[in-house]
């Protein structure tokens, strides 16, 4: 891309340290596709082209609690977050995303900053199987009093321990993944 879009995304990605071989692989097919030159903005929903770039967004509160959302579309407790849109950086699509979705402004969190700190490549479920390229962000607030209650069914704090006691199949397939991560950079 003209602008160097590509070229910034490439590093964000290649800037994260990978937690495990799973997220290894993520990042090497992450980075083989942005260098691919194929398009990484949706432009078709739900699932044109793909894959395509998402932002996830992990918010923590004082007490180490994560913030999950009931997400109607997909029927699972996610992060929030959304499609980064063309002519968009990524830390613009956390801060629109968190004002939509959680109507809050985005704060970086203190371990990774505006970086994001993990990244996934996964297939999603419904009517519509695509391939989201999601780069994690970890970010803070004290408190979340609204939300989108057209995209989420509610919302819940959930201490790390407690994320990783919540069976697989009710959360995003790399959630247990990225709170181990965090947990292991934390030293909680």
């Amino acid at each position: 891309m003209a602008d160097g879009f590509r070229e910034r995304l490439a590093r964000q990605v290649a800037g994260i340290t990978p937690w495990d071989e799973q997220e290894a692989a993520h990042l090497a097919e992450t980075l083989a596709w942005i260098d691919s030159g194929a398009p990484l903005h949706r432009a078709d929903a739900p699932d044109v082209p793909d894959p395509h770039l998402v932002a996830y967004t992990v918010v923590m509160d004082p007490d180490g609690r994560l913030l999950l959302v009931d997400h109607r579309k997909a029927g699972l407790w996610l992060p929030s977050g959304g499609h980064v849109e063309p002519g968009e950086e990524v830390w613009q699509t956390v801060e629109r995303e968190c004002q939509e979705e959680l109507h809050m402004a985005a704060r970086p969190g203190p371990v990774a900053g505006r970086r994001p700190f993990f990244a996934t490549a996964t297939r999603t479920r419904g009517a519509h199987p695509h391939t989201d390229v999601s780069l994690w962000f970890l970010l803070e607030a004290d408190t979340v009093t609204s939300y989108d209650e057209g995209e989420f069914a509610g919302i819940r704090w959930l201490s790390p321990r407690e994320v990783l006691d919540e069976p697989a199949g009710r959360l995003d397939p790399h959630m247990h993944r990225f709170t181990a991560k965090l947990i292991d950079a934390v030293g909680a």
